[in-house]
């Protein structure tokens, strides 16, 4: 399992998480709801308490990866398969442009 916590400015917005059966699922934080209620990351992903769930990762996460020649000079420098998603989003998505970045939360078996 990987989880990566969503920053929007510098508010913590929620978790994003790809299962072991690479199925993923974003969450808002309920601090975050109370605080910015209409403060979505994404017009797709209104804020709401309930999980969003899918089996690819999210449009709006997907397009923060890098694409073309920057896509293969990451995947080349972190030895990442440029199919491995959620690998690219947690290597290269920390200081995005915009509103929104992406920090690697580590595994507790680590």
């Amino acid at each position: 399992m990987r989880k990566a916590a969503i920053y929007y400015k510098e508010a913590l917005a929620g978790l994003l998480i790809e299962t072991d059966e690479g199925e993923y699922t974003f969450q808002y934080k309920e601090e975050y709801i109370k605080k910015h209620p209409k403060q979505f990351i994404t017009f797709n992903m209104t804020v709401r308490p309930e999980k969003y769930s899918d089996k690819r990762l999210f449009p709006f996460f997907e397009g923060l990866i890098p694409e073309g020649w920057l896509l293969d000079i990451a995947a080349k420098n972190w030895k990442i398969n440029q199919n491995d998603r959620m690998g690219l989003l947690l290597a290269c998505c920390h200081n995005c442009i915009g509103a929104v970045s992406v920090q690697p939360i580590p595994n507790e078996d680590e």
